[in-house]
């Protein structure tokens, strides 16, 4: 998929998964998180990337955790995608960011609040690598194929777009299941983010809030209208996470959830 060589030797037929914490907290937190995400999609035959954010730029407060260090924590992606042969990737936010990461991530990461950064798209394209764009939560689907266009005619046609959620109210996200099969509809991979979708942002604390326990819902129902693939940020203990612990899933429920996720894809 998308010359995503360390995809090979999986199930073509399987949703892809997307999946790590929310940001790179440490080796050893992110190698364990690696590494048990593998070994399960690999019983199942689920197509696995890792994903981990370097550095989280979009946060409401400024005392919030931003990172480790950018070379750390791209060191650090690095190390799993060669330590597990699975393809990797991160969030930009600014065209420099783009030729810096490429150099240690296989997929680059547009976050949904840039999705309509012409610079940035242009700048992750011309690297050659794959590019996820999140559609906006003020963006509708139809909408998403210009930003495809954008990375195309840069002459890179390895795209996914991610669907995360609309904005509904001040606090809370709706997902509109309308938007898969418009988004597949340009020819790309359509990639379902059940974590960021329950996320309720704008919080009076200041940290957005989430509803964890409909993951698996939206997950369902994102693989039976068609999804592509699934985005799961999950943490060990999501309760002590740096970053976004509030829509995480316990890295415990991963395995049986997925599975009732195969055996949904298998009757559709």
């Amino acid at each position: 998929m998308l010359g995503l060589s360390r995809l090979q030797n999986t199930d073509s037929n399987n949703f892809f998964l997307i999946a790590g914490p929310c940001a790179i907290e440490g080796e050893q937190m992110a190698f364990d998180i690696a590494g048990q995400v593998n070994e399960i999609c690999q019983r199942l035959r689920i197509p696995y990337i890792f994903k981990g954010s370097y550095r989280k730029a979009n946060r409401s407060k400024r005392d919030s955790f931003t990172g480790i260090g950018d070379e750390k924590a791209l060191q650090i992606l690095k190390k799993i995608g060669d330590s597990f042969q699975v393809p990797t990737t991160t969030d930009i936010h600014t065209e420099p960011e783009a030729a810096l990461a490429a150099q240690f991530v296989d997929v680059l990461q547009i976050p949904a609040f840039l999705c309509r950064q012409s610079s940035l798209l242009v700048a992750a394209a011309q690297t050659g690598k794959v590019v996820n764009i999140k559609k906006g939560q003020f963006v509708s689907p139809e909408a998403m194929q210009f930003a495809a266009e954008k990375v195309r005619e840069e002459g890179n046609p390895n795209i996914m777009l991610t669907e995360r959620g609309t904005t509904f109210g001040y606090q809370d996200l709706i997902v509109d299941f309308r938007g898969i099969p418009v988004m597949r509809s340009f020819g790309v991979p359509v990639v379902l983010d059940c974590t960021h979708s329950l996320q309720q942002p704008n919080q009076s604390s200041g940290v957005t809030g989430g509803r964890p326990a409909l993951i698996e819902t939206i997950a369902r129902a994102g693989i039976a209208t068609g999804a592509d693939g699934l985005f799961i940020e999950t943490h060990p203990r999501p309760s002590e996470a740096k970053s976004d612990g509030a829509n995480m899933l316990p890295l415990s429920e991963l395995e049986r959830i997925l599975e009732g996720l195969v055996r949904i894809r298998e009757a559709i």
